[in-house]
């Protein structure tokens, strides 16, 4: 099964054109072919201003933005992994989907572990799920999670065979995930596929460089300055 990093670059505010490029990426995955979105890569995670507060894209998980997620799995048949603001209720979530080629809904997960300027965001309470796409096993972490996925999510790590790992990488002292993630596939022996959000506006020197990271730990592919996808058949 071929594995996706659509490294579309970061919008705020813009869904609309998110979606326009999200079309254009996914005609060229293959059906039945797997494509995974940095971390809220429709709504955009901070605004040029600084602000990160997305409560105003908040909607339910088969609102506007998780049916048009939705629909693009099905019109292109894939497997798409994307992210939604989910309202719940009185709470709200920075929530990774999977969708089926079919476009139905295969999994969900909510970020555990909001970094600190997502004030907007309720910590996600369930486990870490591990979801069966036709032979391949996967789990599905976010972000700032990271940091916690040795000691939380041993279970969902040691019975997947990849990682599906969603980014906005933003960190002050340097891009971390080139010592963490290597370290975890080794301890777990098992592929990472990390998007990270594209360069675009706020800049960011953490932003791009997508990888795919082997059992081993070694970096089997990492996207190039200006690339917009990398993948590997797994």
């Amino acid at each position: 099964m071929r594995f996706h990093c659509l490294q579309l670059p970061h919008v705020h505010g813009d869904p609309v054109a998110q979606l326009a490029r999200l079309d254009a990426a996914l005609a060229k995955v293959g059906r039945g072919e797997v494509a995974l979105l940095p971390e809220l890569a429709l709504t955009g995670y901070v605004s040029p201003r600084g602000d990160f507060d997305l409560g105003r894209f908040a909607e339910p998980i088969d609102g506007p933005l998780g049916s048009a997620l939705s629909a693009r799995a099905q019109k292109h048949g894939v497997w798409l992994a994307g992210g939604v603001v989910e309202k719940d209720g009185k709470e709200t979530f920075n929530t990774m989907t999977l969708h089926d080629p079919t476009g139905a809904l295969a999994g969900r997960y909510r970020k555990r572990h909001p970094w600190f300027p997502e004030t907007w965001a309720t910590a996600g309470r369930a486990a870490h799920p591990v979801l069966t796409l036709g032979r391949i096993h996967v789990a599905l972490a976010i972000c700032y999670d990271l940091h916690f996925l040795a000691s939380e999510a041993e279970d969902a790590l040691e019975r997947a065979d990849v990682l599906l790992f969603s980014s906005a990488w933003v960190e002050d002292g340097g891009d971390e995930r080139f010592t963490l993630l290597p370290e975890l596939a080794r301890r777990f022996s098992l592929w990472i596929v990390n998007c990270n959000w594209g360069p675009g506006v706020p800049a960011f020197a953490t932003q791009g460089r997508s990888l795919i990271i082997a059992p081993d730990g070694t970096i089997a592919c990492e996207a190039a300055p200006g690339a917009d996808a990398i993948a590997i058949d797994l």
